[in-house]
Formats: C-alpha cells, sequence, structure tokens
C-alpha cells in the first residue's frame, strides 16, 4: 500500500524498529498500563537510537532521512505502543523549532545532542484559557536587560516530564505579531513541571502543564525574532504535528486490524472460526479499507513534505482521515469482540482510548474539514509548508535513499 513511497533504505528502518518495538517496547506495556505513569527509562532508551534525529541534518549528527522516514518510525513504534508512538512525535515537534527557526549556534549546540539521544525536546504553546486558538494565549514574557522574564502556565505539553529544554510560545506584545518563542531548560528557576494526572490512555507518555512564576530566560535562548512565535508554533503544528499523529493513528490502525483477525481466527462460534462469519467478515473488510486509505493518504502527504510541495490540504486530511478511520476500526474491533474486549487481557480497549488521544492535538477534526473548505474555495494564506520549507530549502534533509 506504501511500496511506491519507500526506498529499501526504508523498508531496512521499518525493520530495525519494528524489532526493537517488539523487544523493548512490548514487554514494557503492562507495567505502564498499570502504572499509568510516564516510562522515563523506556523513553531514553528509545531516543538513543537516534529516531528523535530523523528530520535532522546530517551535518548536526541526524539521520537526515525526512518525514517518510519519520512517519515509518513513529508508526511501527506506535504499532506496539501509541504512547512511545507518542513520545517521538512529540520530540519532533521540539525538533522543528530548532531546524526552521533555530541560529546556526542553537542548531550546533542542541540538534547533536537531540539525535544523539541525550536531550529530549519539547514544544510549549496551549493553555486553558485558549486551547488552540494560538494568538489568544496569556503567558507573558517581558525583557529584562539581557533577559526575558515568563509568566504563565501551559498545558497538554507532550513529553512535559521526560523533556530537557522547552520551545516555549509566549506574549511579548499585542495581537498574533506579538508572540515570541524561547529555549527554556528544565531546572531553570521560576519552571515547575506539575505533577502528572492519569489520562484515559496513552499510559507511559505524559503530557502535562509548566508553569513560570517569574522563569528567567537569556535573550539568546529566544528563537526566531521577537514576533515569531506564531510562525514557530506552526511550523510545528503543520509540517510535524498533523503527520505526527496520522503516524501513530496508522501505527494503532494497524495493531486493531491484526488484533481483531487474530481473535476472529482463534474464537470459535457455531462450529466454526468467527472470521468465517458473513458479518464479521463485512467489519473485517471495512476495517482493512479504512487501513489502506488511511495509509495512503498519510504516506502521499508526507512523500510531497519531502520534496517541498505545497501540501497543507494533504497534511490536514491525512490527519482528519487517519484519525477517524482508527477510532472507527478501532470501534467495530471492540463490536466485533463484544464482553471479551471489556477485559484489559485483551489489547483493543487501550487501541480505542489512545485512538481517542489523537483527535485534539493539531486540529481537532472540524478545525481540518474547516481548513480544507478555506483551502478548497480559496480562502486561506499562503500554505505554511511552502512557507516553512521555502526558509529552510538550503538545508533541507534529503529523503532516505
Amino acid at each position: 500500500m506504501d511500496a511506491c513511497f519507500l526506498t529499501q533504505p526504508h523498508r531496512n528502518l521499518r525493520d530495525q524498529v519494528r524489532a526493537f518495538a517488539e523487544d523493548e517496547v512490548r514487554p514494557l506495556i503492562p507495567e505502564m498500563e498499570t502504572s499509568r505513569r510516564v516510562h522515563r527509562g523506556l523513553s531514553r532508551r528509545i531516543a538513543v537510537q537516534g529516531w528523535l534525529g530523523v528530520t535532522v541534518d546530517r551535518t548536526y549528527g541526524g539521520m537526515g532521512a525526512g518525514h517518510v522516514a519519520k512517519t515509518v518510525v513513529i508508526e511501527e513504534l506506535a504499532r506496539v505502543s501509541a504512547a512511545m508512538g507518542a513520545m517521538v512525535q512529540a520530540s519532533q515537534l521540539g525538533v522543528a523549532k530548532i531546524v526552521h527557526f533555530g541560529t546556526e549556534e542553537q542548531k550546533r549546540r542542541w540538534l547533536p545532542r537531540i539525535a544523539a539521544g541525550e536531550v529530549l525536546p519539547t514544544i510549549a504553546v496551549t493553555e486553558h484559557g485558549s486551547g488552540g486558538h494560538v494568538a489568544a494565549m496569556e503567558t507573558t514574557a517581558v525583557r529584562d536587560g539581557d533577559t526575558y522574564v515568563l509568566t504563565g502556565r501551559k498545558v497538554y505539553v507532550g513529553n512535559s516530564h521526560v523533556g530537557d529544554v522547552h520551545g516555549v510560545v509566549a506574549r511579548t506584545g499585542p495581537g498574533s505579531r506579538g508572540l515570541t518563542a524561547f529555549l527554556v531548560e528544565t531546572g531553570t528557576d521560576g519552571l515547575t513541571v506539575a505533577a502528572q494526572h492519569e489520562a484515559l490512555g496513552l499510559h507511559g507518555f505524559s503530557f502535562g502543564e509548566l508553569v513560570f512564576d517569574g522563569c528567567r530566560v537569556p535573550v539568546a535562548n529566544g528563537i526566531g525574532q521577537e514576533g515569531d512565535g506564531l510562525k514557530v508554533a506552526y511550523s510545528s503544528s503543520v509540517l510535524y504535528g498533523r503527520p505526527n499523529l496520522t503516524a501513530v493513528a496508522l501505527g494503532i490502525h494497524r495493531a486493531v486490524l491484526e488484533e481483531t483477525v487474530r481473535f476472529c481466527t482463534e474464537r470459535v462460534r457455531y462450529g466454526r472460526p468467527l472470521a468465517e462469519q458473513p458479518v464479521v467478515r463485512d467489519r473485517i473488510g471495512r476495517i482493512t479499507s479504512r487501513l489502506m486509505t488511511a495509509r495512503l493518504t498519510a504516506y502521499h502527504a508526507v512523500h510531497l513534505l519531502d520534496r517541498g510541495a505545497a501540501c497543507d490540504a494533504e497534511l490536514m486530511n491525512a490527519k482528519l482521515v487517519g484519525v477517524e478511520s482508527a477510532i472507527d476500526s478501532a470501534r467495530d474491533a471492540m463490536e466485533i469482540q463484544a464482553a471479551a474486549g471489556l477485559f484489559t487481557t485483551r489489547p483493543t480497549g487501550r487501541y480505542l482510548r489512545d485512538a481517542l488521544h489523537l483527535l485534539a492535538p493539531a486540529g481537532t477534526s472540524d478545525i481540518q474539514r474547516l481548513r480544507l473548505a478555506q483551502h478548497t474555495m480559496g480562502a486561506g494564506a499562503e500554505p505554511w509548508s511552502q512557507q516553512l520549507q521555502a526558509g529552510t530549502r538550503r538545508g533541507r534533509t534529503a529523503p532516505l535513499s
């Protein structure tokens, strides 16, 4: 289904990640499901594989492999553990701000360490009062000599409890042009990571709250120019967030299909396997069809992204189709299993819970449809994919080959 987008090195990478996920991640799922806490050790173990640097140019120690390769990595991890797929996808949001807006000094300081797995980056944009309306944020950054003083709170920060450097967007002036991004290291005075709260799914991953109370950040830690904060936020959401979440959804979707086939082959009804019942075969056919469509949509979008094409609409649609179809298929799988699916000894309930976590980040399905309508009617701005890729064209990573 994705053969036309993958080279042999992509397939080799897939085999490598798949083996790691089966050998190193799967045995820890019961522990993560029971504790419902972030798994710091496994997050670090994944980081040192070098996969956080999949889109980082080789000049800075990364793989220089692009977005198709990134999708392969996240999908294979998410097939076994959506939480660990989410950990990698959230780290990639933190990579984006440095790749697209960092100074040469910032790139040389942070990107090699990220690629080596020594540093896990995050991005902190969302607030309780503004949600996805980035321009409505209230966290402030006030210039005081050679530092900025940050005050406010950020929520739903992916990798909040394992992150080493946070890309924080704060208000330095009025309106959408009054937002600026900063790199804030964990342990900085005035920065507190709030206690982790239990969530519906993605057990083993953390997406928590950062509190800034007179947190002083050097001017040199600013990302981009003062006023570039909205662009920094969108570079993560559009070019990385949407395709990354699509990749997590793909991994879940594959796991749903594999588990459903396994269950229906093993379970006997009326003297024959459940899979031979016409109504069950219809459900399996629907799940298969959705997955095939989602895969083509996802890999086509990141294929365009790797080539520097304007592909905002394709990225939006990939997220919309991928997440919605994964949820629909997980529900079909739960209905096939009936009461058997309600017990934690089977993973399908986990797949459904995890898939529901993908709806809101980088824009809900309603937002994706709204943006697609604007694109179709010619009411949108210049595609973000074109704007942001153009800014890094000279240092753009080459697709894995």
